[in-house]
């Protein structure tokens, strides 16, 4: 014990470092335990969409939705989101929702929008398109 108060008392810039470390990893598990909004893997996010017929919303920019998308995507903006301005998604409140990026970085802000909206469901696919590209899974191009 009068090892550890040594260390203590010489690095006490290290010791508070550690302890903030710690802390926001304790903050950032519980916050993702009770949050609505879950992250999937890819082959969650597949069985949602042919088990349970989930409709996918894709945060990209519409020249990159063009570009290549999940087949059966709607395309809305982060800021029609949190407008409320989700249009033909309004339909498909209890059905499951995947929120779609780039990187599966951004979409966590939008997912809780649409729950405060009311939507039932929601989720958010990890890694994002880059994450779905990656395991070489099928994108569809153009509309």
């Amino acid at each position: 014990m009068q090892e550890i108060m040594q260390f203590i008392s010489r690095n006490p810039i290290l010791c508070i470092a550690w302890i903030a470390l710690f802390g926001a990893v304790l903050f950032t598990t519980f916050k993702g335990l009770a949050s609505k909004v879950k992250v999937i893997s890819r082959g969650e996010a597949t069985r949602l969409i042919n088990k349970e017929e989930a409709v996918v919303v894709d945060l990209r920019q519409r020249d990159d939705f063009r570009k290549g998308h999940i087949a059966g995507s709607v395309n809305l903006l982060p800021n029609e989101i949190k407008a409320n301005n989700v249009g033909e998604l309004e339909k498909h409140k209890s059905a499951p929702i995947i929120v779609v990026d780039g990187t599966g970085m951004q979409a966590q802000v939008p997912a809780n929008e649409l729950v405060k909206a009311g939507f039932e469901k929601v989720f958010v696919l990890k890694d994002g398109i880059s994450g779905w590209i990656g395991e070489n899974l099928p994108l569809v191009r153009g509309k």
